[in-house]
């Protein structure tokens, strides 16, 4: 299973990014796809969940609102659309795919590699 994650990019506050990750090598029915974050000196950060099957959508409080998750099966691609990005979003961004969690990164199996968000005040 291979994850790619792309569609980072530097901001402005108050601006818009759509992340996406394309999942390759298998399908993602009964998995669940998550995008996570890390910020310089900081830990691994669970800001979204969707369970590809059912649709139900989970995030993080700090992004609530703001952020948007979504799947797309004919593409086998996960969406994170961020409206409204502050500053303190400026991250690298992940995404995975686990069978077992939904907010801990430990459950997740597979990663793809990060993007950079950066949003400038």
């Amino acid at each position: 299973v291979q994850l790619q994650a792309f569609g980072g990019g530097l901001v402005q506050a108050g601006g818009s990014l759509r992340l996406s990750c394309a999942a390759s090598g298998r399908t993602f029915s009964s998995y669940v796809m998550g995008w996570f974050r890390q910020a310089p000196g900081k830990g691994r950060e669970f800001v979204s969940a969707i369970i590809w099957d059912a649709g139900f959508t989970y995030y993080a409080d700090s992004v609530k609102g703001r952020f948007t998750i979504s799947r797309e099966n004919t593409k086998n691609t996960v969406y994170l659309q961020m409206n409204s990005l502050k500053p303190e979003d400026t991250a690298v961004y992940y995404c995975a795919a686990s069978r077992r969690s939904i907010r801990s990164s430990g459950g997740y199996e597979n990663w793809g590699q990060g993007t950079q968000v950066t949003v400038s005040s």
